[in-house]
């Protein structure tokens, strides 16, 4: 008698399959549209920076602040902070509206859902994009950085990795909470309550130590503080490895709890 024979066993797709293919889409989408961001990704820190570390700058450095920058002129203090701060920013636009709008609008998520692509590899290649977007971002403004010497130190290129983290820090959590909205009005209060009194009140423009005692540990706790001291402390030479390994650290924690959230509101958004 002959046995039937049985049919192979199918082979689960790896966890994240797919997440090229997703960041290949995200590319051919950004080359259609690469031109509106020429002003945001080279000309806004050229502007940023002649304005507040140039401009502003020379009425600091006449005056007694200067001590409490450790002694080195506002611009170069200013430069690294803005180069951290700018990596927030652009992760937070990229992780908004093209995130929601990926569920919702167009609805481009499910559509790769249909397909061999697994909840992990669109999360993985969304935030694969957002690191090359952070990347661009950051390699731009510290070539800015440098065509104006504001980089006090041969480390100071690490401040693109820097920055990339930062970025990251923010981009993995707003994408899991982006992914469960339904409309857009909340990413403007994200902007003006969030986004803003970080890049204002973390360590951007003058030492925290500035700020009311109540308020620093706050700022402590904020990812945008931890990588402005970071990439500040690589271009001034000033960073001990102790506090780079607890910036880096805290950095990476928002970066995995994110990571791990979006997991979870990616599969739960991709399953109504």
């Amino acid at each position: 008698m002959t046995a039937v024979a049985q049919p192979a066993p199918r082979a689960r797709p790896p966890l994240a399959a797919g997440a090229r293919q997703v960041f290949e889409y995200k590319a051919l989408v950004y080359r259609r549209v690469w031109r509106g961001s020429l002003f945001s990704t080279f000309l806004s820190p050229v502007l940023f920076l002649a304005a507040m570390g140039i401009g502003l700058g020379s009425f600091v450095n006449h005056g007694s602040a200067i001590a409490s920058l450790g002694g080195v002129p506002y611009a170069v203090f200013l430069a690294p902070g803005l180069l951290a701060a700018q990596g927030m920013q652009t992760a937070a636009s990229e992780s908004t509206w093209t995130v929601m709008g990926g569920f919702v609008w167009d609805r481009t998520f499910h559509g790769m859902y249909a397909t061999p692509v697994t909840v992990a590899g669109i999360v993985v290649g969304q935030l694969a994009w957002a690191t090359a977007r952070l990347t661009l971002v950051a390699t731009a403004f510290f070539v800015v950085m440098l065509a104006f010497g504001f980089v006090g130190s041969p480390l100071g290129v690490l401040g693109i990795g820097a920055s990339v983290l930062t970025g990251l820090a923010f981009a993995a959590p707003i994408t899991a909470f982006a992914a469960g909205q339904k409309n857009d009005s909340v990413f403007s209060m994200i902007f003006r309550f969030f986004i803003t009194p970080l890049f204002l009140f973390s360590g951007t423009f003058f030492p925290i130590e500035q700020l009311p005692l109540f308020i620093r540990p706050i700022a402590w706790l904020t990812p945008t503080w931890h990588g402005v001291a970071l990439a500040r402390g690589l271009s001034l030479g000033t960073l001990d490895p102790i506090g780079a390994i607890v910036h880096l650290g805290v950095l990476t924690l928002y970066i995995v709890v994110g990571v791990a959230c979006a997991l979870i509101t990616f599969r739960r958004a991709l399953s109504r």
